[in-house]
């Protein structure tokens, strides 16, 4: 499952792309939030394929992925699609009464979604909590966490900062997406957060920007040696990175995708 050849990567961060758009079809829903799922493709790749310790019969000790940004969960499910720990024929099921795949992440350890999330800003605060319980544990496992830009208009993202960094959380990374977008405008328009990378600088981090679209440069600033700071990715994205038609328009932030929009951005990925 883990790879450090970026040429596989690239292929499963074409599959997850391919998945997000086949799920988001077949559920039919205007909920499925296809735009902001889209611009996660590599990093979800990366956690998923490359970094992180996901070893399914080592529940207790593995590593955990909390997406706080949970609207976003179309890139989740692929990802757990993609690497074994869903089947493939949950796909068509996505948002129907029997499914596991609802809207947002709900709860399912069997099938390694260990938090439910979609308030957003809460799954920062879970991280925290996560890593102060391994550390009294004395456990050398990460939590990988993806907030969105959007979300840190939320105080409760920056009183989890002030925390992580206070209890030196080492093992905490988190990916912020920055798209620019959020779900009515753009985030500069709604609430202007500025130079994030300063913000989170200023709270103690370990901050790196860098081209969230570029799987070698995700892999290289996650793989560090801890030197008792919480880890930021500040990762640049497209929202709805990958479809021409669908790339920075931001009414896929959410919206229904036809049969024949759903096979013309098939091809784009072909």
């Amino acid at each position: 499952m883990i790879s450090k050849d970026h040429s596989k990567l690239e292929n499963s961060v074409k599959n997850i792309r391919k998945k997000i758009l086949q799920m988001a079809y077949h559920g039919g829903s205007s909920s499925a939030h296809i735009g902001g799922a889209l611009s996660l493709a590599e990093i979800v790749t990366v956690i998923f394929g490359s970094v992180a310790n996901f070893e399914k019969d080592n529940k207790n000790f593995r590593d955990s992925f909390i997406l706080s940004k949970g609207h976003a969960c179309l890139a989740y499910y692929a990802s757990l699609i993609e690497y074994g720990f869903i089947d493939e024929s949950e796909m068509k099921k996505f948002e129907s009464d029997e499914s596991i795949l609802m809207g947002h992440p709900i709860k399912n350890l069997e099938k390694f979604i260990d938090f439910s999330t979609g308030s957003l800003g809460i799954g920062l605060s879970i991280g925290v909590g996560l890593c102060i319980g391994m550390k009294k544990r004395k456990l050398n496992n990460n939590v990988y966490v993806i907030i969105g830009d959007g979300e840190c208009n939320e105080g409760i993202i920056w009183e989890a900062a002030m925390c992580a960094s206070h209890f030196k959380l080492d093992n905490l990374k988190v990916i912020l997406d920055l798209n620019s977008y959020q779900q009515t405008g753009s985030t500069n328009n709604i609430m202007n957060t500025n130079d994030l990378s300063k913000k989170w600088e200023s709270f103690n981090w370990d901050v790196q920007s860098v081209d969230g679209h570029s799987t070698k440069e995700i892999y290289e600033n996650l793989i560090y040696k801890r030197n008792d700071k919480p880890k930021m990715l500040i990762a640049k994205t497209t929202k709805g990175k990958g479809i021409s038609f669908i790339e920075n328009d931001n009414q896929w932030h959410h919206s229904i995708l036809t049969k024949q929009k759903y096979e013309e951005a098939l091809k784009e990925l072909a």
